[in-house]
């Protein structure tokens, strides 16, 4: 009985955020890049690569987040492909790129992804690296194991509602350690049995489209969200492979790249949305002040996938910060400021 009700009560929630006027409805998110170039990782990991835009011009490396795809970054790799090569990037394990055959699912072997992506698309360079959430994660883990990819192929680097470290802390206060350690606990038991892991999905797959489409917009969207966009978000997730959930998820929660953060000694911008509870304005303010030389941009109505949501303010936003690079590549100083963008 309690169980019927619950499904009558996610059912008309997500009805009424589902009828809410959608200006976004028309879009088609799955469009991919017409190109599509061929990349194998270091072990074996087949990543689905896609571009567009001229073949000779300064790259834009678009890196999505956890549970993700390359089709976020929709908005971006349209608005920016008549002057710049765009590539998008599904990591491994995520979208159609395939699971790693030796089962590493860290961020160091997503680190490792974005020097063969590099390898294969940008050979020479010069490229940008814009990576989200997890994506920006990995970044760093590529600046840990590569520092001398910074100055030399990449000369900016764009890091969009992320952090370095300690996730849940950030995200739930003094309660967000016990918070990471239960989900540590989990981890360790799902990875141990990971049919366990395929079961607990199956059963959350029970509820049906409405509870993931109402988990979707309370953690990664604003209040104003599009619908459809919230959609397609819950659509990705759910069909993530459970190996992701149970062991990128927990390496994400133990990371700690702040070492890393020195060795991006290039132009950075920091991009944060004000309503973000996964990766909230502390994580950006704390990464603007550890990096180099970096200026910060809080998007105002923006959730955690701000790319996305604020699309025509993010565009803005990123077309001032690239607009400045093709003015002063090879410049030093540093900014160190921090705006705010409405929309």
């Amino acid at each position: 009985m309690a169980a019927a009700a619950a499904v009558v009560a996610q059912r008309a929630a997500a009805g009424k955020l589902r009828s809410r006027p959608d200006p976004e409805s028309a879009e088609r998110l799955d469009v991919l890049p017409p190109e599509q170039i061929e990349v194998v990782s270091f072990d074996g990991t087949p990543l689905h690569v896609r571009a567009a835009g001229p073949p000779d011009a300064p790259a834009l490396v678009f890196l999505h987040g956890i549970t993700l795809d390359m089709t976020t970054w929709h908005y971006q790799w349209r608005y920016f492909s008549d002057r710049f090569r765009c590539i998008v990037v599904d990591l491994r394990a995520h979208g159609r790129s395939g699971k790693p055959p030796g089962g590493d699912y860290s961020l160091d072997a997503m680190g490792k992804d974005i020097r063969a992506v590099l390898d294969a698309a940008v050979p020479e360079g010069p490229a940008i690296l814009v990576g989200h959430s997890m994506g920006a994660m990995a970044m760093l883990s590529f600046a840990l194991r590569f520092p001398e990819e910074f100055g030399g192929r990449v000369k900016g680097a764009v890091f969009v509602d992320t952090g370095a470290s300690d996730l849940a802390r950030e995200a739930l206060g003094g309660f967000g350690a016990r918070v990471a350690s239960a989900l540590r606990r989990a981890g360790d038991r799902y990875s141990a049995r990971p049919e366990l892991a395929e079961r607990l999905q199956r059963r959350i797959g029970r509820y049906g489209a409405d509870l993931t489409f109402l988990i979707a917009w309370a953690s990664n969207f604003g209040p104003g969200a599009s619908p459809s966009q919230v959609e397609h978000v819950a659509r990705i997730s759910a069909g993530t492979p459970v190996e992701v959930w149970v062991h990128t998820l927990r390496d994400l929660l133990e990371m700690d790249l702040r070492e890393a953060i020195e060795h991006v000694k290039v132009p950075s911008l920091v991009i944060v949305g004000d309503r973000d509870l996964l990766t909230p304005k502390t994580s950006a303010q704390a990464l603007r002040a550890a990096l180099p030389d970096a200026r910060a941009v809080v998007i105002t109505g923006a959730g955690h996938i701000s790319m996305l949501e604020r699309h025509r303010v993010f565009n803005e936003v990123l077309s001032g910060y690239l607009d400045q690079m093709l003015e002063v590549e090879g410049s030093g100083g540093s900014s160190g400021r921090r705006a705010r963008a409405r929309g």
